[in-house]
């Protein structure tokens, strides 16, 4: 397996006696999605990257909005939070823990209206579903017809 970190290192992954002329050539034959992967990976970390005086504006932002959308989104779904947070995340928008309490990184106030729209939802619906199944996607759905376009936004941003 090969992945790209968030500082643009790659790592890959094999058993512990697996050939490494066959690795070397699994790298080479992927080199393509490498370089697509650590360019991604740079124009994130750009458009993220701001400054203290931008990221006092983005939280005061964050936490004006995201309480609001949550609170919307959480009664149309009837999936309710144990807590809203604002956070300084660097490697993603959103998260949600064991015990259902949700986390958004002010970075999310970087994005479209429609992209932090399914951010919300995608964390809400991880109160009913704790992974990335087809259940889970079929709860946003529910709520969200278009998360598949939404996605798109997304992945086209980050």
């Amino acid at each position: 397996a090969i992945s790209v970190g968030k500082d643009g290192t790659v790592r890959v992954r094999m058993p512990l006696y697996y050939p490494m002329e066959k690795a070397v050539r699994f790298v080479e034959e992927h080199a393509e999605w490498i370089e697509k992967a650590k360019k991604r990976v740079q124009a994130f970390r750009e458009k993220t990257e701001v400054s203290p005086e931008r990221e006092a504006e983005l939280r005061l932002l964050a936490k004006k909005v995201l309480p609001e959308k949550v609170k919307h989104y959480a009664e149309r779904m009837g999936l309710f939070p144990t807590s809203v947070r604002i956070t300084s995340a660097r490697g993603r928008y959103g998260s949600c823990s064991a015990k259902n309490g949700i986390c958004f990184s002010f970075r999310v106030m970087l994005l479209p209206d429609a992209a932090i729209d399914y951010v919300v939802v995608h964390e809400l619906a991880h109160i009913a579903e704790h992974n990335h199944s087809k259940r889970f996607y079929r709860v946003i759905e529910k709520t969200l017809p278009d998360y598949k376009e939404r996605i798109r936004l997304l992945k086209g941003l980050s």
